[in-house]
C-alpha cells in the first residue's frame, strides 16, 4: 500500500494559509460594517452661507437676493495698455564679448542684469556704453532686443 504524500509540514502550512484567508475575510467584513462609505445623500450636502463659510444648514430663503445674469463678469481683468515709450529701457553695458556675441546690460531703474545677444543689436556696442533697449521673455529669463547706442563713455 502507498504511503500518503502529505507530510505533517505540508498540512500545517495549508492550515496556516486557510486561517490567514479566513482572518482576512473577517477583517474585510468588519471594515464594511463600520464604514459608512457613500452614506446618506443628506449627509453629503454642504451649503455656503453669505460670508462664504461652509455649513450643513440650508440658507434662509427669505434672505435670497435677485442677481442679474448680465451683471456677472467672468473674465480676466484687463490690464492698462502699456505705452510704447514705457517699454524702452535705458542701461549701461557691463560686459560684452564681441567674439562670442553676447553680453549683459545693467538696467538703470531696476539694477538687474539683462542678457543681450548680438542678434538683438541695432548699433555696435562695447563695455560701459549707455544704451536703450526693449526686453523680451525667453525660456532662460529676460533678454534685451532692439539695443541702440546712446553715447560712449
Amino acid at each position: 500500500m502507498a504511503k500518503s504524500r502529505e507530510t505533517y509540514n505540508k498540512k500545517e502550512k495549508e492550515k496556516k494559509r486557510l486561517k490567514k484567508k479566513q482572518d482576512k475575510e473577517e477583517k474585510k467584513e468588519a471594515r464594511k460594517s463600520v464604514s459608512n462609505k457613500g452614506g446618506e445623500f443628506d449627509d453629503m450636502i454642504a451649503y455656503v452661507d453669505a460670508d462664504g463659510n461652509i455649513t450643513d444648514t440650508p440658507p434662509d430663503p427669505t434672505q435670497r437676493k435677485k442677481v442679474e445674469a448680465e451683471s456677472i463678469a467672468v473674465s480676466v481683468s484687463r490690464q492698462a495698455d502699456v505705452e510704447p515709450e514705457d517699454l524702452i529701457r535705458t542701461g549701461k553695458v557691463t560686459f560684452f564679448n564681441g567674439s562670442k556675441g553676447y553680453g549683459f546690460i545693467k538696467d538703470q531703474e531696476s539694477q538687474e542684469s539683462i542678457f543681450v545677444h548680438v542678434k538683438g543689436l541695432i548699433d555696435n556696442i562695447e563695455e560701459n556704453d549707455k544704451v536703450t533697449f526693449e526686453t523680451e521673455k525667453t525660456p532662460k529669463g529676460l533678454s534685451a532686443i532692439e539695443v541702440r547706442l546712446v553715447k560712449k563713455e
